[in-house]
């Protein structure tokens, strides 16, 4: 017997015994029903490869036809110490046969690649949940790292759960050792060794993740065929381990789905296709003036790859050169478009002042995360809100919309094109570090679908003479383009006068062109959708008002609220500011309003203020998502 059947057969049981034949009777075979969606999480350190690892087990689950959300989570630490606690990366993956609108609550599977990962994310594991941990990485250095006095794959304190470790760390070796990879290289080959039990567990095909690997390393041949090695060898070993009890195989069948061309998409893919599509619709070029943060880097990525569709992308030296950068495009006649997270929103500014002061179409994406200053830069968080309807000085109003999912994000940027173009406005779009990162299957529009709002520039002399702050039913000022013969015209941040756009400090041209500004914006209102809602019915005793990523944990935890018959509904918010029309009247049709926000209120007090109705807080910023429990105890707390 080699060592590693030994390390197994204590998992067996004695293959001699009697066995006894017994048919299942309907009964008992629905007293146990399949599970309808699972929830794995992959965590290791930052160096072992978790995000490619869950990424790639993603597109396996997409391919199955699962409907699924993801939940990555990210060290701060560019490449913090090995086997430390806050060096842990995370990805989650929630998937079934059924709607999937959150990343799941409590994970069903933890795969802990060492002590560290276990012991920051163990406590999230649901009672009798199943670890798989790589006993390789519990040596003594590796446990002290953690925090850990004694190993606790053999103390007992994992006694809640089921708990599976092998050596995957001498596994990994064992196959790909015909490759004469160097040890440190060999177990870069780890991450793949665990994809491929994890393939194993929950019946996946290989074939498209081994094509993937030839093309990663079509460069580095050997390479490929190392990690291939691995890949099969973790499958292999889910075949014929014969382990019992909690390693088995699970089949989780298609989710019912529309016919069409799907494909996953994350938050950041998403804006930037929906931007281009704006672009595209509003038959205008689109210049993106970027500058690296987290986690808005991945739209200046993504759109950089699109410059056959009239982008250019530019990465400047700063923040407040790459706002300015879009807003000279915007002058020049382009759609100027710029990205950033909190910190860099408000280096942003002033710039978004000089944008409402000019009166120039301008896209300003925040993708927020935990704050204030430089915060939580992986984590994330919806505490922007009042940076986006009030953080500017001067009264400055501008639109604002807030994206709910990965897939929404792309008519939500679609909607900030259309509002920045046909109101001659600065437009924020809020979506957050979740919304970013996060993946869901997409099913590509049809763009024929959508209506057309192409730009209008004022090209000739109008009858009257030229009045560059003249306006149209919209309020909206002309658009020209520099050099127009007889259009000539004055621009900056200082004070313009009515009409002529000059210089003109009077305090009673201030007051009007003030007033006007904000008549302006308000009648966005009158040109967007009254507000539906969600789930549920227009009065009752209890809604939930949302906005952004928290839609799914809200949804499903008003859904299972209402199946136990609870008088509960949900109604949901694109449009920040301003906000729909008929919103008030629908808020007082219920009896009580909970405002759950990764805040610390700050939609419930815009609420108040508007609307003058007593919405209660349900807050959360400790850098993760809402659980939908969580939300369900707020539901019959307040229904008590």
């Amino acid at each position: 017997m080699t060592g590693n059947e030994e390390g197994n057969d204590k998992y067996r049981g004695d293959l001699g015994m009697a066995t006894a034949v017994h048919e299942l009777t309907p009964k008992e075979a629905n007293a146990h029903p399949p599970a309808e969606a699972i929830v794995v999480r992959f965590a290791g350190d930052s160096g072992d490869g978790m995000q490619l690892t869950g990424g790639q087990f993603t597109l396996s689950t997409a391919l199955a036809g699962n409907d699924l959300a993801t939940f990555p989570d990210f060290p701060a630490e560019i490449r913090a110490p090995q086997g430390t606690l806050f060096g842990v990366s995370a990805f989650q993956i929630n998937f079934g046969s059924t709607a999937i609108e959150t990343a799941g609550d409590a994970p069903d599977v933890l795969i802990a690649m060492n002590p560290a990962a276990l012991k920051s994310n163990v406590g999230a594991l649901k009672p009798g949940g199943l670890i798989i941990a790589d006993e390789g990485e519990f040596g003594v250095r590796n446990l002290a790292k953690a925090g850990y006095e004694a190993s606790p794959l053999e103390d007992g304190s994992l006694a809640r759960w089921q708990v599976l470790s092998f050596n995957i760390s001498q596994l990994t070796l064992d196959a790909v050792k015909p490759f004469g990879l160097g040890n440190k290289e060999a177990l870069r080959c780890k991450n793949m060794w665990t994809l491929g039990l994890a393939l194993w567990m929950f019946d996946r095909d290989r074939e498209p993740l081994i094509q993937w690997l030839k093309e990663k390393f079509a460069k580095a041949p050997t390479l490929a065929e190392a990690n291939i090695a691995a890949l099969n060898a973790g499958h292999a070993f889910g075949e014929t381990a014969e382990i019992s009890g909690p390693l088995k195989q699970h089949h989780i069948a298609a989710a019912p789905a529309e016919p069409g061309l799907y494909r996953t998409i994350t938050g950041a893919e998403s804006i930037s296709l929906g931007l281009v599509a704006g672009a595209q619709l509003a038959g205008v070029k689109m210049f993106f003036g970027g500058y690296p943060i987290t986690p808005a880097s991945a739209i200046l990525h993504h759109l950089s790859r699109l410059k056959e569709y009239e982008v250019t992308t530019f990465q400047a030296e700063d923040e407040i050169a790459a706002i300015a950068a879009a807003i000279g495009a915007s002058y020049a006649g382009q759609l100027g478009v710029t990205s950033s997270s909190g910190p860099g929103i408000a280096l942003k500014g002033e710039a978004m002042g000089l944008a409402v002061m000019t009166e120039l179409p301008l896209v300003i994406v925040n993708s927020q995360r935990g704050g204030p200053s430089t915060g939580l830069p992986t984590k994330t968080e919806q505490s922007d809100l009042y940076q986006a309807v009030y953080g500017r000085n001067g009264d400055a109003p501008l639109p604002v919309i807030a994206a709910r999912s990965p897939a929404d994000a792309f008519d939500c940027a679609i909607e900030a094109v259309r509002i920045a173009t046909q109101f001659m406005t600065p437009v924020i779009l809020l979506t957050d570090g979740y919304i970013a990162n996060a993946a869901e299957p997409w099913k590509v529009p049809d763009m024929s679908g959508y209506a057309p709002f192409p730009v209008q520039y004022l090209e000739n002399v109008p009858e009257g003479g030229f009045k560059p702050y003249g306006r149209d039913e919209k309020l909206a000022r002309p658009w020209v383009k520099p050099g127009t013969p007889g259009l000539i015209h004055r621009i900056g941040g200082i004070e313009k006068a009515v009409d002529t756009g000059h210089i003109d400090y009077a305090p009673a041209n201030h007051q009007a062109m003030t007033d006007l500004r904000r008549a302006k914006v308000d009648g966005v209102a009158d040109h967007i959708p009254e507000l539906e809602v969600t789930l549920g019915e227009a009065k009752g005793r209890l809604v939930l008002v949302g906005w952004g990523s928290t839609f799914g944990p809200i949804h499903q935890a008003v859904r299972r609220q209402r199946a136990k018959g609870r008088d509960v509904h949900h109604v949901h918010i694109r449009h920040i500011w301003p906000l729909p029309r008929n919103l008030g009247d629908l808020l007082k049709g219920y009896d009580k309003i909970i405002v759950p926000e990764m805040n610390t209120g700050q939609l419930k007090t815009v609420l108040r203020d508007q609307y003058l109705v007593d919405a209660r807080p349900l807050n959360k910023v400790s850098g993760q998502p809402f659980r939908i429990a969580e939300i369900e105890a707020a539901i019959e707390e307040a229904l008590a």
